[in-house]
Parts: structure tokens; C-alpha cells; sequence
């Protein structure tokens, strides 16, 4: 049954907004308006990586003087013509008849200001909940040592949802279940010790030394620094998680015949002129 506007209260008629709606070729609109931000390229190309009919959103349309103008949803044409092949290609567009420039520009500006952006976790669980290949095996990885994936710090929990993505996507899953054995083995659940930084420097020393580094020699070089001496050390060496890969091999190395160089980290570049804070030799 349709709603006629005679049994509408004023205070939901305030929250209607006085719109239509059509399919109009791309070519006809305009999104050159001095309030718009530049066209991400970047944004346009992964979205087309991962081009999702379901993921359109109606364009938002401001016809004023007789003319299309997009003020939201500029990205979303570039896509759908970049998709489609073609200009001609029609999108559904909310229109705004008889809005002024200014109007347009303050809903641009406003438009993000009472929107509450998904955390990590939300989107994880919706993966999951849909049934996505790379969430179920991520989750089943930490799951077979015991853990959980949370959406806070918890005993037995991980809340570096992202991080894990990362590690997931750049070297796979063989190299996310080393990573998070060798952390559990190495310091047994300590707070913070399956923080995303840790995690992704223990990934990337993994991946680094690959068969050179010896998994006994990390869990016990390594496991006598608390994970708080490591970040602290991690802090004064280099940011984000090279700092903590640095920090992790300096242990790793000291008063170890098999120690392995820190060039290694960064492809046989140098990264000090200390020969001996490079093997982990210090005092």
C-alpha cells in the first residue's frame, strides 16, 4: 500500500527529503563543481579490481538551471563508465530540483558528518557471515591455536583484524600460521604480544630469512625480552613494524652463533654504520 503524504505528520514529512529518482547516461551528468575533491585514481582502479554491481550507490544530482549535477557519487560514474565501457551507460540518480550552488556545497561538505564508519571487526564478522573464502581460513588459522578474533583486547583473543588481512594477503596463509605460531610460542600469550605491529614484524622476518632463521633459536633469544622491551626498543630503532622487526632480531642475534644480518630486512641494504648493532652485539 502506498503512503499518501495526506496521513504524514509534519515531523516525518521533515524527514523526506523532496526527491526523485531516474536512470541517466553518465555523459549527461557534470561533476566539475569547485567544491568537488579530485578524482582518486587509486580509488577508482581497486574498486574496479573488485567491481561489485550490489556495492552502486544512487548518485546524488542537483538539476539546477536544466543541468545534471553530481554532488555526490562523482567516483561512482568514473567507475560504472570505466566498467561498462561506455559514457552512455545509464545510473540511478536521486534528484534535487532547485537547489542553489551554495546548498549543494554544504551537503558535500556535511554529507560524511553523521556517518559511522564500520571498524575492522564488523566487517570481518560480515565476511564471515557471507560465507568469504579469505575470512573463514583466516579465522580457522587462529582458531587452531586456541584464539579468537575480537573487537577488543581479550585473553585468548586477537583484535589485529587488519593485520592479519595484511599478512593474509601479501604472503599467504602458510606464512600467517608461522607467524602466529612462532608468537605464541615465543611469548606464551604476554599482553600486547599479538599486537598488529608484532605480528607483522615477526611476517616479515619470516619472510625475510626464510629457511636461514631457526624457529628455536627466535623462541628462546627472543622470548627473554618482554614484548614491552621490545616495543620499547622498536620505538628507538625505526617506525611501524620494520622497528619491531629490527628490535626482535637484535635479540635474536645477541650472544648467537647463527646470527643473521640485518641487511637481510631490507633486501642486503645497509641500515646502520654500527657493525656491531647490526649483528646484535651490544653491551
Amino acid at each position: 500500500m502506498n503512503i499518501t503524504e495526506e496521513i504524514l505528520t509534519e515531523r516525518q514529512k521533515r524527514c523526506i527529503p523532496d526527491v526523485s529518482f531516474e536512470l541517466i547516461p553518465i555523459k549527461n551528468l557534470v561533476s566539475n563543481q569547485d567544491y568537488q575533491r579530485p578524482l582518486s585514481e587509486s580509488h577508482i582502479r581497486k574498486a574496479l579490481e573488485e567491481f561489485d554491481v550490489y556495492q552502486i550507490n544512487p548518485v546524488k544530482v542537483s538539476r539546477r538551471d536544466g543541468i545534471n549535477y553530481v554532488f555526490d557519487g562523482q567516483h561512482t560514474i568514473e567507475i560504472v563508465a570505466s566498467e561498462s565501457g561506455s559514457r552512455e551507460t545509464p545510473v540511478w540518480c536521486m534528484i534535487y530540483d532547485d537547489l542553489k550552488y551554495t546548498e549543494e556545497a554544504h551537503i558535500f561538505a556535511d554529507q560524511q558528518k553523521h556517518v559511522k564508519n564500520l571498524v575492522p571487526y564488523e566487517t570481518f564478522i560480515a565476511h564471515i557471515e557471507a560465507g568469504d573464502e579469505k575470512q573463514k581460513m583466516i579465522e580457522a588459522t587462529v582458531k587452531s591455536y586456541g584464539l579468537n578474533i575480537t573487537n577488543s583486547q581479550a585473553i585468548n583473543g586477537i583484535c589485529a583484524i587488519s593485520t592479519l588481512e595484511k599478512i593474509y594477503d601479501r604472503y599467504g596463509q602458510k606464512i600467517l600460521d608461522s607467524t602466529l605460531r612462532l608468537a605464541i610460542a615465543t611469548w606464551e600469550g604476554e599482553t600486547n604480544s599479538l599486537s598488529g605491529n608484532v605480528l607483522m614484524g615477526i611476517a616479515k622476518i619470516i619472510v625475510a630469512y626464510g629457511d636461514s632463521l631457526r624457529e628455536d633459536v627466535f623462541k628462546d633469544h627472543v622470548g627473554k625480552m618482554s614484548v614491552k622491551s621490545i616495543i620499547r626498543t622498536a620505538r628507538e630503532r625505526r617506525p611501524g613494524a620494520l622497528g619491531y622487526s629490527e628490535a626482535m632480531m637484535l635479540a635474536y642475534n645477541a650472544k648467537n652463533k647463527y646470527h643473521l644480518s640485518l641487511k637481510t630486512l631490507y633486501g642486503g641494504k645497509s641500515v646502520t654504520n654500527d657493525p656491531e648493532e647490526e649483528y646484535g652485539f651490544e653491551n
